[in-house]
């Protein structure tokens, strides 16, 4: 079985570069032909709406919003339910092809043989 990533972001604009080295590394990984499933929590949780990757900006950084896309079209994106209900984030305001999943999905995904999980 091919190895496979899960990265959990918890930082945002908190801490942008934290919050960029997770999705850079996610976008490098999924170039390199790994799985990645990346998982936004805390304040990372923003991200899951339209608009707010292009708000971010970190100097000497591949754009956010770009390394967001580029996660959305390779792998799998998915919002924290709690982190989500904190910020009042429903299903109907995140991004398409964003999903809104608990602890018990994320337990799922890192306990699955060839897992690799990060947290940043």
């Amino acid at each position: 079985m091919a190895r496979s990533l899960v990265i959990k972001v918890t930082a945002g604009s908190d801490d942008p570069e934290r919050c960029n080295q997770a999705f850079t590394v996610a976008a490098a990984a999924l170039a390199s032909g790994v799985p990645v499933s990346l998982w936004l929590t805390g304040e990372s949780a923003w991200f899951a709406l339209p608009g707010r990757a292009k708000e971010f900006a970190l100097p000497h950084a591949v754009p956010l919003a770009d390394l967001f896309d580029a996660v959305l079209a390779g792998g799998r994106v998915t919002l924290c339910t709690q982190c989500a209900a904190r910020r009042e984030i429903t299903v109907d305001d995140v991004i398409e092809g964003v999903r809104i999943a608990g602890a018990p999905t994320f337990v799922e995904e890192v306990t699955t043989e060839g897992a690799q999980a990060l947290v940043y």
